[in-house]
């Protein structure tokens, strides 16, 4: 049985955390208990805080020592997202604490892989926790009292978290075993019936994933991949990046692409929806972009179509992210629009945004063995687009 690693600052919350560890402990489940204290800490642990702050690219030296707290708890994070990445024997993490605590041990959580038991009992989960949970499956438990001593509200609390998570390691979830490999789409609204489409010409064949591209899909999306869940990728809709770049609200990270580069699983994508940059309501839009073309979607979101020269800067930025991929892959260009509202009498048709767009992509595509692109004379939407992209990802996926 793989032990629960118990995380936190054994400088201000020995108690605490010796209390969670005896929990656990009392189960039967097996226990190491992490200290990540940045400042001196004399208690009794499995894992000290010089030996994983001798994680850190600069070693101990960087992390142990900082006179500015905020340095040292940056510096603790990542030595502690190097160490758990290090060890093979995790049933579960269970962190403990405040503000600090939540953001040292919650950034190493979100690099472990989706399915490895993440529990934070935290004084922060009562408010906004997409900072700390990001793309990843971290359960949020609020602390409800200040984790500043053991007294008859923490001790319930702390006490129902590591019973939770002992359990957690007890009875670990079998990975999936599904007949048909997984492969994950990227959709939004405008691109659903591509995705649709693709989707029953695959199914037979491959399990689909679909990821609403919100910034968070996206990160959901690459975070699987990254994760091993996911061994092939359609990323029909790559909508994000024109609001990261053009300060929409739905944007993905500088990221984007990356888990595909690294992983080298075999990727097809598309241009989908990057004619438009999101925002809420219509009352939200920057006073800047009044006189832009925009298209009330409903009442929380507004939609402003993309120029010519924020469509060539589109295909430029994604293009120089498929040339570094070093999987099989294949970016496909619709040539009568890249989503429903590009296309004659809908609001967003707009020809020469969308040459600038394929221009920008044709000037700067490296052709190489493994990378081709392939250009439809169809709408995205149309049946022989998501045909196209079937067939250009059943040549790649053979034996997957």
């Amino acid at each position: 049985m793989k032990p629960v690693y118990i995380v936190g600052t054994c400088d201000t919350k020995a108690a605490e955390l010796r209390y969670a560890a005896d929990c656990v402990a009392a189960t039967g489940v097996p226990v190491v208990l992490v200290d990540i204290s940045t400042t001196q800490s004399d208690a009794a642990v499995d894992v000290a805080p010089a030996m994983v702050a001798a994680h850190h690219p600069r070693g101990a030296g960087a992390v142990l020592g900082l006179t500015d707290r905020g340095e040292a708890v940056t510096a603790m994070a990542e030595a502690l997202r190097r160490f758990l990445l290090t060890r093979t024997d995790i049933g579960a993490v269970l962190g403990l604490g405040g503000g600090g605590n939540t953001a040292m041990v919650t950034a190493a959580m979100r690099a472990l892989p989706v399915g490895v038991p993440k529990l934070m009992v935290s004084t922060m989960a009562s408010g906004n926790v997409a900072p700390y949970v990001g793309p990843t499956d971290i359960m949020m438990m609020h602390a409800v009292a200040d984790v500043a001593g053991l007294n008859a509200i923490t001790r319930v609390v702390i006490g129902n978290a590591a019973h939770a998570a002992a359990g957690m390691a007890r009875h670990a979830v079998a990975a999936a075993s599904g007949e048909r490999p997984a492969v994950g789409l990227t959709m939004f609204g405008v691109t659903t019936p591509a995705v649709t489409e693709i989707r029953r010409l695959l199914g037979d064949d491959w399990e689909c994933f679909v990821f609403h591209a919100t910034g968070t899909g996206g990160q959901c999306f690459e975070k699987l991949i990254e994760s091993g869940l996911i061994r092939a990728a359609l990323d029909i809709t790559t909508t994000e990046v024109a609001d990261l770049l053009f300060g929409g609200v739905l944007a993905c990270t500088e990221d984007r692409f990356g888990a595909v580069i690294r992983s080298r699983i075999p990727w097809v994508g598309a241009v989908g929806a990057v004619d438009m940059v999101n925002f809420g309501g219509r009352e939200t839009v920057p006073a800047r972009h009044a006189a832009r073309n925009l298209y009330v979607h409903n009442a929380q979101v507004t939609l402003m179509r993309t120029t010519p020269e924020e469509n060539a800067a589109t295909g430029a930025w994604i293009v120089d992210r498929v040339n570094r991929m070093q999987g099989p892959a294949r970016l496909m260009l619709p040539l009568k629009g890249v989503s429903a509202l590009d296309a004659p009498g809908k609001p967003f048709h707009d020809p020469v945004a969308d040459q600038a767009l394929f221009d920008a992509i044709r000037a700067g595509f490296a052709p190489a063995p493994n990378r081709r692109l392939i250009e439809v004379d169809a709408h995205i939407n149309d049946q022989a687009f998501a045909e196209a992209c079937a067939a250009a990802f059943r040549d790649i996926a053979t034996g997957v």
